[in-house]
Parts: structure tokens; sequence; C-alpha cells
């Protein structure tokens, strides 16, 4: 089946002429018909948890723009939820979750392998899309990074420099680490049983890996990334990672290398130029048009869609925006880009 997945085949070396295309958040507010399955499901939360509607928002933008790959509907916070953290979101500003700053937080939390009794819906979900997706389409599973997992945890919100997770590292080292480590652990069980469940690729989204600088790169955007990709190839050893280490500038380079990666995706701080010479020498690569063109559109969206096109059509690319798309894009443009890329 692989043969006629684009992705899966750009994910395993494969230069081909048109880059095979999907979006981060892809699922989501900027379409109607979304809209309208959120408002039936009542709350975020219940979305994510209910596996027919959940597989709706999952199919509704494949229907619509026939992208290469579907990417599960869920959110990178499930795995806090599971492992007993509290969390709610609240409208128009985000998710919220209990915080873990002492020790007597962090006891109180489930061991790792002890999630997915909680998770069995999100793993429901993915056995739902292996039977609705049209057989061209690969389907991504993903999980969030455990250094970006523990920034909510520890602030109890998302925040403009992860300032109290940075704080905790510093003056509680151990505790820290000890969370990263759970973290690791459950990551690497839940991307397992969405593979098992029928993810053909999985992603792992480090959102604040930028934030990391020097050593804590190294040791806390690179290492467990690395940890969990070896652990998931033995397991599964022919299916490919995708790793978004948003924003690590200079240090994309050997990114992949260094964690086994199959993919490296791109935000779009950095020049697609510059990441085809450093970065795709390595292997496939994915991204990186700006998400502002998916609102703003017209010709600057048509000549930066071929510019990336053209930059890295010497290797293995898939195309995709440098972050997720935003709530007020317009869905003509996603055509325009989609139209742009195929011909």
């Amino acid at each position: 089946m692989s043969e006629n997945k684009k992705l899966l085949r750009a994910l395993a070396g494969e230069t081909l002429p048109v880059p095979p295309v999907w979006m981060m958040r892809q699922a989501g507010r900027y379409l109607p018909e979304y809209r309208a399955t959120r408002a039936k499901a009542g709350d975020f939360l219940t979305l994510c948890y209910t596996p027919d509607l959940a597989a709706e928002v999952t199919l509704q933008p494949i229907r619509r723009y026939d992208f290469d790959a579907a990417i599960l509907f869920a959110d990178i916070l499930l795995i806090p939820d599971a492992l007993g953290a509290d969390l709610w979101f609240v409208t128009g500003e985000g998710p919220r979750l209990s915080t873990i700053t002492t020790q007597a937080d962090f006891d109180a939390l489930k061991p790792a392998n002890d999630i997915h009794d909680h998770l069995a819906p999100v793993y429901e979900t993915l056995r739902i899309l292996t039977k609705e997706l049209p057989e061209e389409t690969a389907l991504i599973g993903f999980a969030g990074a455990p250094w970006t997992v523990a920034t909510y945890m520890i602030a109890g919100r998302g925040t403009p420099d992860q300032a109290p997770a940075h704080a905790l590292m510093r003056e509680n080292t151990e505790l820290f680490d000890a969370l990263m480590d759970r973290l690791t652990k459950a990551t690497i069980s839940y991307l397992s049983m969405q593979i098992e469940a029928g993810a053909e690729t999985v992603k792992l989204f480090d959102s604040w890996a930028g934030s990391l600088k020097g050593e804590a790169f190294e040791k806390y955007a690179v290492e467990p990334a690395r940890r969990i990709i070896s652990e998931l190839k033995l397991k599964h050893p022919d299916v490919p990672v995708i790793a978004f280490p948003r924003e690590a500038g200079d240090k994309y380079i050997g990114f992949a290398k260094r964690t086994g990666a199959d993919c490296v995706a791109l935000d779009n701080s950095v020049a697609a130029e510059w990441a085809a010479e450093h970065v795709q020498v390595d292997g496939c690569v994915q991204g990186n048009l700006a998400s502002s063109h998916m609102v703003t559109g017209g010709q600057a969206l048509i000549d930066e869609t071929r510019a990336i096109v053209k930059a890295f059509s010497k290797g293995p690319h898939i195309f995709n925006l440098g972050h997720g798309i935003t709530p007020d894009a317009d869905p003509d443009n996603v055509q325009l880009m989609i139209d742009t890329i195929r011909t």
C-alpha cells in the first residue's frame, strides 16, 4: 500500500516531482464544518475523546482538499491528562492544567504505562480512520515532545518564554528530570499504541524547542527525541518518525542524525534555501510556508510556495506550513496553495 502514498514515499527518502502536502492543524477552526462539529461536541476535550467526532474532523480537510495525509485529531496535552493532571480549556485563551512544581505534585501522577484506558478513545479514532481514509492518504499520529509538554505542566498554561519550566530546571533539576523521564516513557508508550491502532507515521511536536539553549537543547530536546525514536524503531522498525524542533535555528543541522528522525519539519524562521543546503542533505524535510500566507493569500502566497518547492526539489520534501494554520485563515487560500504545488 505504501507505494500509493506519496507521503510515505517521501519519508522513505524518495525525491518526488510534486511533493506531498498536508498542513499542521489542517482540521481546525478555519473550516466551517469543523466549527459545526465542535459545537455538536460541546467542548474541546469531548471532541478529542469522542471517536466518531474526532474521526469526522480529521476527515473534513481530506474531503475538502484531498491532502496527501490526514493527521489524527487530538491534542498534545492528552498525555498529562491521562497521567492524572487536571486539564481544561478556556474559550479564547487555551489550555489550563494543574501544575507540577513540587515532589508531591509529581508523586500524584500515574505511571507512564498506566495511560491507555484513558486514551483508548484516541486509539479507536485511529482505527476508524484506517477504514475511512482514501487508500492513497497516509495517516499520521502524533504527540508533544517531553520538553514542550513539560512547559505546560509546570506553568499550568502556555507562556511566552517558558520561564516557569526553565526556573524549575535550574532550581530543582532532580524533579525536572524525573518529569521529563516520565513524559518520555509515556510518549513512547502512547505513540507505539497509536501505531498499533493504524498510524503509518508519527510526528513529535517540540513547539518550544527554540527556547532551549546550548547544552539544555541537547539534553532536553535532542536526547528525549533520540530515546523516543530509538524505542519506537525497536518495536516498529518500518514506521517513519517526523521530528519538529520548532525554532531550532542552526540546531536543525544534524538533528536527524542525532535523533534518528526520518524527517525534520522546519518552521518558517529559516530560509528554504538554507535548509536545503544544511538540513535536507541528511534526508527528508517538511515545510515551511509561513502560515500568515493562509490569511493574506494572493500572489505572495503563489510566489513563496513556488520558491519553497523549487528550493527543496533536489531531495525528499513534504510541503507544509512552518507552523499550524490559524483560525483566521481563508479556506480558499489553502486551495490556492495546493493548486500551486500540484501545477
